[in-house]
Formats: structure tokens, C-alpha cells, sequence
């Protein structure tokens, strides 16, 4: 068996993939950051003190930690995942045949640790030393970007998932992230950690248009005992589950799927910002979304890929069947109304667990973070003034790479 494995939420955490907040995030301002998916400009070089105080709980906690720029720079030493991730970020048909091979040619010879920045931290007008003959540069401002930077890598979450002995490569939602995927996708096929290494690849790893059927990490949960629980949020659709699901059923990696209809408002913008797994029987819910009456559905399938469905009732139970437990331990947001509105918005649901009973959360979450200590969960505290303002916690910043079962 491959040495990738995610075999819960819950189980020891071995290996993660974080990304550390540098270029792109110097490259948000108040007039694009909503269109990158940003509510508010971040302070730079306290959001990368502030994560890196996230990577030192995990290492502490005996995690290996791997950086996403450092693994993009080792792929990019591999000539044939070099010139695959230029042809595909810098395409003809995104910049036009003789912009596309100018701006090729330019990147090509740069280091492969500065070409991961500029692929990872983006790439304006001002900086392009050279005078192309194409329309492109007549046609924009010195501040516009060639390449735009792609600040919510930050959430590793959501790009690549890994379920059981294999991963899912997302097609994304949004036009600001769905170039993250394709340095994924270079990441599992060519760096030497991965390339080699036995392990399934369920979904999105194809060239091809994925349409409708978009799904991002941060909706999938994987809770263990061969069950998936997924929500369809404003980003991840019912085609998207669809397909994941008859991967997994195919490989005989699950052998269910546990599918919730979420509210498609950027509050709860993804299932982990409502609702995270902290122990065996324990979740942390976010009750003003996770309502008895969400719609649940249960996805079976076998070998040829076919899923059958069937609508449940209430989501809790539905999980209490698939783990065989009796009655789960469910931790609301703490505080009143307004505080627990407040902290779910800072993610104080959105937790990472390491292992069982053990979570990483945001210091400034005061009052959930004393009701999870009333309830026997340990948290880790980490700073997140900064952090936090890209509308994502622990969870959404970290993409395990291995962990244990439960």
C-alpha cells in the first residue's frame, strides 16, 4: 500500500501539505481582492509569522509538514512537469499564440524556485522586462496582471483531497482558483515523492473540461469506516459528488457516501466551516446552518462505477449509522447568538484535528474554544488576526497528506 493515506478526519495526523502566505498575498488591494476571493486585504508578513506558528503546532505535535512552493520547485526541476505547467498555466488560448511563447520563453529561464513564486504569487505588466509583438501589453495597464496570483492556495485544503488510499484532484469552482489545480496535478504525477508511489487518482486528473461537476476539499470529510460525508455548498455541486463518488466506489475505496445539501452563502462557504470532526463520536457544529431539515442524501456504488442513491433523514443519524455509534457528542459554537455568529464567520468551527481529542483553532475564539475544553477536546491554540481573514481556519489551510484510521 502506498505511504498516502487518509483514513479518517480523527486518526493521528503523519504528513501535511501547507502553503505559507508570501507573494500573492502582496498582490491584494482593496479593488481586486473580491474578485480573488478575498473579503479584506491581509498584513503580509504577519499572516506568514502567524502561519508559521501554524506549521510549528503541527511539528510540534509530531507532523511532518510539507510546503507547497517548496514542492512546486522540485516539480519544476523535472523538464517534462516544467514544460507541461508552462503549456498548460500559459496557454495559447489564454494569452494568444505569440504572448503565450514570449511569456513562455521569459519563465523558462528562471530558477525553478522563482518560477514557483510567480506561478504561485502571480505576475503584472510592470514586471515583464520584455517588448512582445503581440496586442497584449498595447492592450493593458502597467498594474493589471499577466498572471494572476492565487492567494487562496493558501486553503490546501480545497485544491487536492485524500480519501483512503487515494486522491482527488478538484476541478475548482471559481475562475480565481482553478489554475491551483494543474500545480497538483504536476505535484502527484511528477515530484519524486509522489511519482511512482502506488496510489489511486479518483478524479479530476484528466484534460478535460470539467463543466458543472466542480467539488473542493473543503466540503469532503473523510470520517472513517469506509464512509465519505460531503456537502454541496456553493461550491461543490451534486455533479461533482456524483463523480467522485463512482471513483471511490470503483477503486473499492468506500464504501459510502454521505451527501448534505448546504446553503450557498459565502458564511458557509464550505461543510468544514460549519461542521469538523474532533474525535471518534465528536463533531463541532455550527447549529444556525446544520439544521435537522438539511436534505441528506446516501450514495452506494460498485465496481463498474455506478452509484445509486437515496435520500435519508436527519444528517446526524445517517453518520451515526455509517460510524456504528450509538449517538454522537455534537459541540455548538460558543457564546450567544452574536458571539457564536462571530466566531463561526472567524472559523472557530473550522478545526483541525491531529489526533483524537487533540485540535489546532484560533486563539481569538474564546468562547467555542472553552465549550470544546468543557467537552474533554484539547485545543492548540494559534494566532489568526491576520490568517483568519481569508474567511478559512485550520482545516481549510491544510491538506493531510497521511493519517492514521480510526
Amino acid at each position: 500500500m502506498s505511504k498516502f493515506y487518509v483514513g479518517s478526519e480523527v486518526g493521528q495526523l503523519r504528513r501535511v501539505l501547507l502553503n505559507r502566505p508570501e507573494r500573492a498575498l502582496t498582490h491584494l488591494t482593496p479593488s481586486n481582492c473580491h474578485e480573488l476571493l478575498f473579503d479584506d486585504v491581509l498584513a503580509v508578513e504577519q499572516a506568514g509569522k502567524e502561519h508559521d506558528a501554524f506549521a510549528q503546532t503541527l511539528t510540534d505535535q509530531g507532523v511532518e509538514v510539507f510546503l507547497l512552493h517548496d514542492l512546486l520547485a522540485d516539480t519544476l526541476a523535472v523538464p517534462e512537469a516544467k514544460q507541461w505547467l508552462l503549456d498548460t498555466q500559459i496557454s495559447n488560448y489564454r494569452f494568444g499564440p505569440a504572448f503565450a511563447s514570449d511569456i513562455r520563453a521569459f519563465l523558462s529561464d528562471m530558477g525553478n524556485d522563482e518560477l514557483a513564486t510567480i506561478l504561485l504569487g502571480g505576475l503584472a505588466y510592470s514586471e515583464l522586462p520584455i517588448q512582445s509583438a503581440s496586442m497584449m501589453q498595447g492592450m493593458h495597464s502597467s498594474i493589471d496582471f499577466i498572471i494572476e496570483p492565487l492567494p487562496n492556495h493558501l486553503f490546501t485544503r480545497d485544491t487536492s483531497c485524500w480519501v483512503y488510499g487515494g486522491v482527488s484532484i478538484n476541478p475548482m469552482a471559481k475562475p480565481a482558483r482553478q489554475r491551483e489545480t494543474n500545480h497538483l496535478r504536476a505535484i502527484y504525477r511528477w515530484h519524486p515523492m509522489f511519482a511512482g508511489e502506488d496510489f489511486i487518482k479518483y478524479y479530476g486528473d484528466e484534460d478535460v473540461h470539467y463543466d458543472n461537476a466542480t467539488i473542493e476539499g473543503g466540503d469532503v470529510l473523510v470520517i472513517g469506516n469506509g464512509s465519505v460525508l460531503i456537502g454541496m455548498s456553493e461550491r461543490t455541486t451534486p455533479q461533482g459528488v456524483e463523480n467522485l463518488a463512482a471513483g471511490l466506489f470503483k477503486s473499492g475505496q468506500a464504501k459510502q457516501v454521505i451527501a448534505l445539501e448546504l446553503p450557498k452563502h459565502r458564511a458557509c462557504m464550505h461543510l468544514d466551516t460549519v461542521m469538523t470532526h474532533m474525535d471518534v463520536d465528536t463533531f463541532s457544529v455550527y447549529p444556525e446552518v446544520m439544521r435537522k431539515d438539511i436534505k441528506c442524501w446516501s450514495l452506494t456504488g460498485n465496481e463498474q462505477g455506478e452509484v445509486a442513491v437515496k435520500e435519508k433523514g436527519y444528517f446526524v443519524n445517517a453518520i451515526e449509522e455509517s460510524l456504528g455509534v450509538d449517538q454522537l457528542n455534537i459541540i455548538t459554537t460558543g457564546g450567544d447568538s452574536y458571539e457564536a455568529e462571530r466566531e463561526q464567520w472567524n472559523d472557530a468551527n473550522n478545526v483541525l484535528t491531529v489526533k483524537p481529542g487533540v485540535v489546532i483553532g484560533y486563539e481569538r475564539n474564546v468562547y467555542t474554544n472553552e465549550k470544546y475544553d468543557k467537552a474533554g477536546i484539547t485545543v492548540l491554540p494559534i494566532p489568526g488576526n491576520e490568517l483568519g481573514r481569508g474567511r478559512g481556519g485550520a482545516r481549510c489551510m491544510s491538506c493531510p497528506l497521511e493519517r492514521d484510521g480510526i
